[in-house]
């Protein structure tokens, strides 16, 4: 599948990326080749497959889990004990997403 620069740009630009025109060609082919292989993968007929829920162990379904103890929840107040900022019951912090 073969992706414009325009797309490759909207795409950095929705994950707030700067990239040089040389990065645009080779993210185009890269990402390209990625979809293109997902296009193989959707092709696949997995109709009769069973869903998975653990692929680790051929064993019990909770055999790499841990058992489930019901615990008392970390209150607010300790929650924000060791912040560096809170105020109204939530951490405070500096905005770190700017778009010049």
């Amino acid at each position: 599948m073969k992706l414009t620069d325009e797309e490759v740009r909207y795409v950095a630009d929705l994950a707030n990326l700067r990239l040089s025109d040389e990065e645009i060609v080779r993210m185009s082919h890269d990402l390209g080749h990625i979809l293109t292989h997902i296009e193989q993968l959707n092709e696949l007929d997995t109709a009769n497959v069973p869903p998975m829920a653990q692929v680790l162990f051929e064993a019990d379904e909770v055999a790499t889990l841990r058992e489930d103890i019901p615990r008392t929840p970390l209150s607010n107040q300790d929650a924000l004990a060791n912040a560096p900022a809170s105020g109204g019951g939530y951490f405070k912090v500096p905005k770190v997403i700017e778009r010049s």
